[in-house]
């Protein structure tokens, strides 16, 4: 682990993370397939799905499940989850990672496109939630960690629909922990800043765009998806066993 924190909770965990095969997904994964844990990870990219189960075998981590998934399909969705349960037993983590941040100008908007961004920035999130939870409670347990964004707090332009489905995750974290907490399912949200992920250093990571990051962050230097990967496996352990109803940011200091 590179001298990181070792969770002795997290051996053996069965642990789901939506949009696992790049970007934040990809650390998430790997960082928790160190930790011992047993991971199931959906996406669509089967390429990059492959090579990331090839590194972590390579580094010395549980290999993961890759599950092929659209997770706009909320019956493909549903149907995933009941085959991880009844491979492993039980779901005791779920990290609602997948998003897209493609721009749009609010005259871009029709109301398809807004569907569709909120299908996968916001509705997924949801129906994973609602899924998992059955065998969350039977095993008197569960960890929920949804990925907001500080991109409603700046607030960020150019995604406007996009925006909107972050802010939203902040309140649906809010009353799904107090929905699921009397069943000790703990629901957390991680709010990251400008992390350099591949998709980002390819699209909009310009250096106009990394000079704008350094001067608004109080850190003058680049976030790695690896750095946000740490904060959601604390949250999913043991060791934040009292946490629950929180949004985290991890920005540099950018809010």
């Amino acid at each position: 682990m590179n001298g990181m924190a070792i969770y002795p909770s997290l051996e053996n965990r069965v642990v789901v993370v939506t949009g696992g095969a790049t970007g934040i997904g990809e650390a998430t994964v790997g960082a928790f397939a160190g930790q011992q844990a047993q991971v199931a990870f959906l996406d669509i990219q089967d390429g990059a799905a492959g090579k990331l189960i090839e590194r972590i075998e390579g580094a010395g981590g549980k290999t993961p499940v890759y599950y092929r998934c659209d997770l706009a399909n909320i019956e493909s969705l549903q149907g995933v989850v009941a085959e991880i349960v009844a491979r492993f037993g039980t779901v005791d983590v779920l990290v609602n990672n997948a998003g897209n941040d493609a721009r749009h100008t609010v005259e871009q908007v029709s109301p398809q496109s807004w569907d569709d961004t909120m299908a996968v920035n916001l509705k997924h999130q949801f129906f994973m939630t609602q899924a998992v939870v059955p065998a969350m409670r039977r095993a008197g347990r569960g960890a929920v960690i949804n990925m907001s964004s500080i991109s409603w707090v700046i607030p960020s332009t150019n995604v406007p629909v996009y925006v909107t489905a972050k802010a939203a995750i902040v309140g649906m974290t809010r009353t799904l922990a107090h929905e699921l907490g009397g069943d000790n399912i703990r629901v957390n949200c991680v709010m990251p800043g400008a992390i350099v992920t591949e998709r980002q250093k390819r699209l909009w990571l310009t250096e106009e765009y990394k000079a704008e990051i350094l001067k608004r962050q109080a850190l003058k230097r680049l976030i790695e998806p690896e750095e946000v990967a740490r904060l959601v496996l604390f949250l999913a352990s043991d060791d934040s066993s009292a946490i629950t109803n929180q949004s985290y940011v991890i920005d540099g200091g950018w809010v």
